[in-house]
């Protein structure tokens, strides 16, 4: 693996354990897909930081369980403005 690929997944890993934003809204502060983000958190994390990735894990779980209200929310939102 290339240093610049770990160094990115390190980056990734560490906003999404600062901020526990999801894979889609780091992608866009990072101008990344959202494919390269959770490859990164997911896949390359686990080889270089097991601990890190195990955190990092926690966070995108609870962000699928609550999928589901959030999309909830913006649709309640997107009808109130109109």
């Amino acid at each position: 693996m290339k240093q610049h690929i770990k160094d990115r997944a390190l980056m990734l890993a560490d906003y999404i354990l600062k901020t526990r934003h999801t894979v889609r809204e780091t992608s866009k502060i990072y101008s990344v897909s959202k494919s390269t983000v959770h490859k990164d958190v997911t896949q390359r994390l686990q080889i270089l930081d097991n601990e890190k990735y195990e955190s990092v894990k926690e966070i995108l779980e609870h962000n699928l369980s609550v999928r589901h209200i959030r999309g909830g929310q913006m649709t309640k939102l997107k009808y109130e403005s109109k």
